[in-house]
């Protein structure tokens, strides 16, 4: 057997993300064996010095530092994994840009489009290794919804609906800030739901139907005032609440999402449905191994709705896991997107999305912002190319 060559992950940040991370690299070997390369677990970084070092422990890293800029000068970290929340996002992936390191950050890219213009100069400029997690791309089910669209089966697209709906922001006791509930200070997370939830739909919406070239939006603070957690204050709250926008993509098809973290009864409801002049898709997060498709050039006295169960072999990733019939997870997403980084360093392609593909994102999320702040239609800026 050829000696696999080891790509040294650095950490930065110990919460959820870096748990699905961690698991990423973790199952590469079992499940991916053909891979070139491989991912050792080097470094994770974290401020605490007692939780950095007991998710070592955990997860297996063979070091811990309680300063990012450590991890990045070190000699033995070839890639840094960025896992903190969004304020820290450009600092960090500049510097580690400008020390050589391949990038993976998580979503999304920046708080705003003038940070993700300098992370994206950062990369363009030191030639480095890159991507952002944009994870529901890598499920089998989305994967396969790229592969119908991409066939032309759906024929000329019309629409594309998405929504993510969450409930846990609902009462007025939720702090803003610190370590638990940092998406709720517009400080640290840039926006509220367009820019953690809604940038998810945006990026798939993007990557199945192509750019969206402009945008009419409203937003919503329901609960104007919260005790910020690092001052002890009672502050304005500076995040959307819920956001509501229709748009039109490049390629003349209308679109409608719909985010919210006050949809009572819904934990993680994310849905798209994609309607074209022969076909129709819908997926359903909560049902993440199937994909329901429409086909109207079917026999009329037969023509509905399929249930198509994504667990075989040939279809997206699931050659490398059980047997037909037998579904994955949402961890399963990270596992797969951590080997296709793998994979983009033996063929010398990209591993999508990339800064610059993650950025064209943050475009559609700012000109959502500021056409909810204007009350007008507004232009993305988008140049979508990715294929």
């Amino acid at each position: 057997m050829s000696q696999k060559k080891e790509v040294r992950i650095g950490l930065i940040g110990t919460g959820f993300m870096g748990r699905t991370h961690s698991n990423g690299y973790k199952r590469i070997g079992d499940f991916f064996p053909d891979l070139a390369y491989r991912p050792v677990l080097k470094a994770v970084c974290a401020r605490s010095k007692d939780k950095v070092q007991a998710f070592a422990e955990q997860w297996g890293y063979e070091s811990t530092e309680t300063d990012w800029k450590a991890v990045i000068n070190r000699k033995d970290i070839d890639a840094v994994d960025i896992c903190t929340p969004n304020d820290t996002h450009a600092e960090i992936a500049i510097a580690a840009a400008a020390a050589g390191k391949m990038i993976l950050c998580e979503k999304p890219l920046s708080r705003n489009l003038a940070e993700g213009q300098k992370m994206v100069d950062a990369i363009k400029k030191a030639g480095v290794r890159n991507t952002v997690w944009y994870n529901y791309r890598r499920l089998p089910a989305v994967s396969l919804a790229k592969q119908l669209v991409d066939s032309g089966k759906l024929g000329k697209i019309y629409h594309y609906r998405a929504n993510f709906l969450q409930d846990w922001t609902i009462s007025a006791d939720v702090p803003q800030g610190g370590t638990g509930t940092w998406r709720m200070d517009v400080e640290a997370a840039g926006s509220g739901v367009t820019g953690d939830l809604l940038a998810h739909c945006i990026d798939t919406a993007m990557w199945l139907n192509g750019g969206i070239k402009d945008v009419s939006a409203v937003t919503e603070t329901f609960v104007k005032q919260r005790m910020h957690q690092l001052t002890g204050k009672v502050e304005p709250v500076g995040i959307d609440d819920a956001c509501i926008f229709h748009c039109h993509f490049d390629n003349g098809s209308l679109g409608l999402f719909e985010s919210t973290r006050y949809a009572r009864g819904h934990k993680a409801l994310y849905t798209f449905e994609i309607n074209g002049a022969n076909a129709s898709i819908r997926w359903d997060l909560h049902d993440l191994n199937r994909l329901e498709y429409f086909d109207h050039r079917d026999e009329s006295i037969v023509r509905g709705w399929r249930s198509i169960h994504v667990t075989d072999g040939d279809q997206p990733y699931m050659n490398k896991w059980w047997v037909p019939g037998l579904g994955i997870g949402y961890e399963h997403s990270f596992i797969h997107q951590a080997a296709d980084f793998m994979k983009s360093l033996e063929t010398g392609e990209p591993c999508h999305p990339t800064f610059e593909d993650a950025l064209e994102t943050q475009k559609v999320c700012e000109a959502v912002i500021d056409s909810a702040r204007s009350r007008s239609w507004k232009d993305t800026g988008v140049a979508w190319q990715e294929k």
